[in-house]
């Protein structure tokens, strides 16, 4: 199975089994951190899933959609390795995958 790391804002990293086809903010949300609040379940239209995505990774990943842009605009605490965990499809090619919850806004 592969895994997903996850640090969560307060620095603890906490390595997770994934099931290939989930999003990597289920893969989080089925691990039972409740700092990753996914309030729209998913459907791309609130920003509160944020992530950072480990550099090695970034180009590994899809590219972003002007939805998901114009989301991660709207934090105050956007990177350059911002994206929202639920547009991150979740399976083999990205075993290891190193994310961190970003803080709310």
């Amino acid at each position: 199975m592969p895994k997903l790391i996850v640090e969560t804002c307060e620095g603890h990293v906490t390595s997770v089994d994934g099931e290939d086809g989930l999003s990597v903010m289920e893969v989080i949300r089925a691990a039972g951190f409740d700092q990753l609040l996914a309030l729209c379940g998913g459907c791309c239209s609130c920003a509160t899933c944020h992530v950072y995505v480990d550099p090695s990774f970034v180009d590994r990943l899809p590219p972003m959609s002007e939805d998901e842009n114009d989301l991660l605009d709207g934090s105050d605490h956007r990177t350059n390795r911002s994206r929202l965990s639920c547009q991150l499809p979740f399976d083999r090619t990205i075993d290891g995958l190193a994310v961190t919850i970003a803080p709310e806004n």
